[in-house]
């Protein structure tokens, strides 16, 4: 949805040389969307980190041409914007340090899932590769029927998840390399079509964008960071799945994979990453869901109150809270819910750990003891 400051929203991302974090510096410096394009040459040079050349580029008049271009296109076509500090954007990406600034969407869906998972895997998938996708979404979705599904349109193991996820009624998105003024492979788009009525296709990147082979790498890091887990079904030696797990592992997220028999060409990649410590085995559905501590329990009560415990921090007090709350919680969710990095969030958990006051369980999990 198009808002007063969505034309300045979008001219941030077109300014060359200003990248995620460049843009975030100016944003805090200067307060607004706005104020940056109508801001006075000397108050921009007083920034730090921002060099003559930069501030040319920001003042250059074509960057609001083509803003205004991509607005009319984006107000044409019914698109959505999400910016980084809106409600509806994909809050796990807010703790992403290179997530996109701005985001562009087509569909229907909320991109806040309670649960969701990324399936990734090679273009060239087998026959066994294949079948182990569609069994592992029918199962789950009989198991967490409002689960989400992220994938990225492309040929093999990814078309094959957003057909399984719509096949069984559940949400799914596409996140895209290129525009959203078309579809890539055009083969899929019968099936990006069936996405919009309860999914969506996402990108970063504005119309006229190509789908070009950097491009990829970017939406993978989206991939990754917008689920709770990364699956890969299969991958050769090399490929934008491994690249994917290894971002997925940057974020703290967690990552499986599935084997394959070590002559098998399509899951040397998989086999590696289980045989690195970089992804969990995944032999079932049962298995995942178990290992992601997404059983479905009755909530215990917790006698337990943090009175008790006055030497706690402030950030200690928070966990506590959340966790005598809910139970049970993910490490990601838990830095989302109390706007906190990953890292310093596990420096407060460790604490509380040898405090005795709270227990780690496999998959990030974390409990009050």
């Amino acid at each position: 949805m198009a808002t007063d400051k969505s034309l300045y929203r979008i001219a941030l991302t077109q300014i060359k040389g200003v990248g995620v974090m460049h843009a975030r510096n100016l944003l805090k410096v200067i307060g607004d969307e706005e104020a940056i394009f109508r801001e006075s040459v000397s108050r921009l040079e007083a920034i730090p980190r921002i060099s003559r050349q930069l501030i040319r580029e920001i003042r250059d008049p074509e960057v609001l041409r083509r803003s205004e271009k991509e607005l009319e296109f984006i107000t044409k076509n019914n698109l959505q914007l999400l910016f980084f500090t809106d409600p509806g954007y994909p809050r796990r990406l807010t703790q992403c340090i290179d997530a996109p600034l701005l985001l562009y969407a087509k569909g229907n869906t909320d991109f806040n899932h309670e649960k969701t998972i990324s399936i990734v895997g090679t273009r060239n998938a087998t026959g066994y590769g294949l079948d182990y996708c569609k069994k592992f979404i029918r199962e789950i979705s009989s198991k967490i029927p409002d689960i989400q599904i992220i994938s990225g349109l492309a040929y093999g193991i990814d078309i094959c998840a957003h057909r399984a996820a719509l096949q069984h009624g559940l949400s799914t998105i596409a996140v895209l390399a290129h525009g959203l003024d078309r579809i890539y492979p055009q083969l899929h788009r019968n099936t990006a079509v069936k996405m919009l009525q309860d999914g969506a296709l996402l990108t970063e990147f504005p119309s006229e964008t190509n789908p070009d082979k950097h491009n990829f790498v970017r939406r993978n890091r989206i991939v990754a960071g917008m689920a709770d887990a990364v699956v890969v079904i299969e991958s050769g030696v090399k490929g934008g799945s491994l690249i994917t797990a290894d971002i997925a592992n940057s974020y703290f997220r967690e990552v499986f994979a599935l084997p394959g028999r070590v002559h098998d060409k399509m899951s040397t990649g998989c086999n590696r990453l289980i045989s690195g410590n970089k992804a969990v085995l995944l032999q079932s559905t049962d298995d995942f869901i178990a290992h992601m501590g997404w059983e479905t329990k009755e909530k215990e009560t917790l006698p337990v109150q943090q009175e008790l415990f006055p030497d706690l921090s402030e950030e200690g007090k928070q966990i506590f809270s959340a966790l005598e709350r809910s139970g049970s919680m993910h490490v990601n969710k838990l830095a989302i819910e109390l706007n906190t990095p990953v890292p310093e969030l596990f420096m407060t958990l460790l604490e509380l750990e040898v405090k005795n006051l709270v227990e780690s369980l496999p998959g990030g999990m974390y409990k009050l003891t």
